[in-house]
């Protein structure tokens, strides 16, 4: 019966740990001699089970033969198992916590003597736990009010809505159908973002006649048309906006408007109540005030332990390991 890594006899090996920083340490590790011949042994056994000699069955070659022809293999993999089981035993003897291994040092490997090498390793800071019972948190006391569950319904009646062509203007709040073109300087906007293609012309697009719809400012110039109608349309990108390239930009759009679209929201009776797997609208309030309450425990409970966790943090002084430091800074460290 194979036995597992847990079953294995642990190595003859020493280790010794010098602090080079808070959170940065020197690990030496030292395998006996004994142990690596052991490995050597080991790894040979195997490499004979499965070595294809030319004259020879699988696993029937001598072994003399195959150290011949697979010593380097050999060497290799023995080197690499010892690093490997050196490296656990000797981390879990002496309680480490390892965030990163930062570089391995091979000082010295050959048969018939003891394997030495060296890593330098980020372990997790060490501090004295504070007093964490009786921390102090603010805790929101209020329930779901009718205001909150009137506007959870009227998300609910959004998700229906429909959109009824009428013959008018557009008025704040309706959809215009438009085909447009942008311009900056008379030049297309792809000229100066050419990846900005659906900003610089789109035809059959829908655009909501509010402040905030798709370039701010954008959609209001166009209350007061209808289709048919053609519209001059001037915009400045805000400075903080996506498309660099176009941030703090003035842009021209010549805007056809193909259709004006009046948003429909559905009446609130049982019929809507039904469509959400409710009987009838007390039921569907009902709903949705319970998911509301839910909704704010789970804020709560976050929020607690958000102050929870900053006055703990608050009380804790320890330096944080370089590459914690330096993956937040977005530079990039190698582990081996």
């Amino acid at each position: 019966m194979n036995r597992t890594e847990s079953d294995k006899p642990p190595l003859a090996l020493s280790v010794n740990v010098e602090t080079l920083a808070p959170c940065k340490r020197l690990v030496r590790f030292e395998v006996d001699p004994a142990s690596v011949e052991q490995a050597f042994e080991s790894m040979t056994q195997d490499f004979v089970k499965q070595a294809r000699l030319p004259g020879f069955r699988p696993g029937k070659a001598p072994k003399d033969m195959v150290v011949r022809q697979y010593e380097k293999e050999i060497a290799e993999q023995v080197k690499e198992k010892l690093i490997r089981d050196a490296y656990r035993q000797g981390v879990k003897t002496h309680n480490l916590t390892v965030l990163h291994s930062m570089d391995l040092e091979e000082i010295q490997f050959a048969r018939g003597q003891a394997f030495q090498f060296a890593a330098t390793l980020e372990v997790s800071p060490e501090f004295q736990l504070p007093e964490y019972r009786g921390l102090p948190a603010k805790r929101e006391s209020r329930g779901v009010t009718e205001a909150d569950v009137a506007k959870g319904l009227d998300a609910l009646r959004e998700r229906m809505s429909t959109y009824n062509t009428v013959e008018r203007e557009v008025q704040a709040g309706d959809i215009a159908v438009v085909n447009y073109a942008g311009t900056c300087d008379g030049r297309p906007l792809t000229d100066l973002a050419p990846t900005a293609r659906g900003l610089t012309g789109q035809k059959g697009f829908w655009v909501e006649a509010k402040p905030d719809s798709f370039i701010p400012g954008f959609a209001m110039q166009l209350v007061g048309a209808k289709a048919g109608d053609k519209r001059t349309v001037n915009v400045e990108f805000p400075a903080d906006f996506p498309s660099a390239p176009l941030a703090a930009k003035k842009a021209v759009y010549d805007v056809d408007v193909v259709e004006v679209k009046e948003k429909v929201l559905p009446a609130l009776d049982d019929a809507f109540a039904r469509s959400y797997g409710a009987d009838t609208m007390d039921r569907l309030k009902e709903g949705v005030r319970s998911d509301l309450q839910n909704e704010f425990n789970g804020t709560q409970k976050r929020r607690i332990r958000e102050q929870l966790i900053s006055e703990l943090l608050s009380r804790v002084n320890f330096e944080l390991p370089e590459t914690t430091l330096a993956s937040r800074r977005g530079i990039s460290s190698s582990n081996w």
